[in-house]
């Protein structure tokens, strides 16, 4: 009898186990969708599995394991190879997958307007989207990403694209400011980024940045209107050339030659550099500068002298 119930107990032991192989064989073949390029983000595997599933990705506790026996998932943006994906695939890709990357370049003193027109044509992406997802996510209505060159990877979405940009970019701010001042508040880096932006636009050389910025700072102390066409190059009108009729005609706040103190926010993107100046400037009392034939400018402390100059150059 004893012989008979253990035969009985191994073929039911055996069943199970049968049952658990096949339900788990069809487990990890059930379908998971996913973007080309996925964040895999850093820390344990409950974390990662965690995460991804707080973003909708139909993962479970059994995935843990899963990983675990595959090995540690990479962190950071990695292609997919494709967005459907059978779920031993999708586990497996994130143990193994690089992502292709590819470079995008922010140029100083460039708007946003114009750079995602470039991000569009060169990424194939859309650029009302790009648009749209900075404004959710940036804090500042330009200048929200800085002026650096960037990788990224291929088929990046629209919306994790701006998001990587956003980030790190708050990220540099973030220290910088924290360096300084030892506290960042969004008020007062808007000012920093306005000033840096002007900076950026008028400056011919990094030498001339603390100059720029001197004069900056002088005018906004003496009540001065900083009557610069830089404040001019904002958005669509990047690189269009400041004219008597465009200063005549354009009623924003952007127009430094009808209203009294900075833009409303910044200009165009920022380098570290611009933003140095902003924060540090050269002690001058200088209130008006020129561009003479060299291409740089020539600085002064009086309108008297400035008139010189513009004849001179003219």
């Amino acid at each position: 009898m004893m012989v008979l119930r253990n035969k009985t107990w191994m073929a039911w032991a055996e069943n199970i186990a049968l049952v658990l192989i096949i339900s788990f064989a069809f487990y990890t073949t059930l379908p998971i969708k996913t973007t080309r390029a996925l964040l895999v983000p850093q820390g344990s595997v409950t974390h990662i599995i965690s995460q991804l599933t707080q973003k909708g990705y139909a993962l479970s506790p059994i995935d843990k394991y899963i990983l675990v026996f595959l090995g540690q998932p990479q962190s950071g943006w990695v292609d997919m190879g494709e967005t459907d994906l059978n779920r031993i695939d999708f586990l497996y890709k994130l143990t193994t997958a690089k992502a292709k990357m590819e470079e995008v370049t922010l140029i100083p003193g460039e708007t946003t307007a114009l750079f995602f027109e470039s991000l569009a044509t060169d990424l194939k992406l859309d650029e009302k989207k790009l648009e749209k997802y900075y404004k959710e996510f940036s804090k500042y209505p330009e200048a929200g990403i800085y002026a650096d060159t960037y990788y990224v990877p291929y088929g990046i979405t629209e919306k994790h694209l701006m998001y990587f940009l956003l980030t790190e970019s708050e990220k540099r701010y973030k220290k910088i400011s924290n360096k300084v001042y030892g506290t960042y508040h969004i008020k007062q880096w808007q000012k920093i980024l306005t000033t840096a932006s002007i900076i950026q636009k008028e400056a011919a050389n990094k030498k001339e940045m603390p100059i720029i910025s001197s004069v900056i700072h002088n005018r906004l102390k003496k009540g001065m209107r900083l009557q610069m066409d830089g404040t001019l190059n904002y958005g669509k009108y990047s690189h269009m050339k400041v004219t008597p009729e465009r200063i005549k005609n354009d009623t924003s706040r952007f127009n430094t030659y009808k209203y009294k103190g900075l833009p409303p926010s910044p200009i165009g993107a920022v380098s570290f550099d611009a933003i140095k100046a902003a924060i540090s400037p050269a002690k001058t009392d200088y209130l008006y500068f020129m561009k003479n034939a060299e291409g740089l400018h020539d600085f002064t402390d009086t309108y008297k002298k400035h008139r010189k100059n513009v004849k001179k150059a003219r």
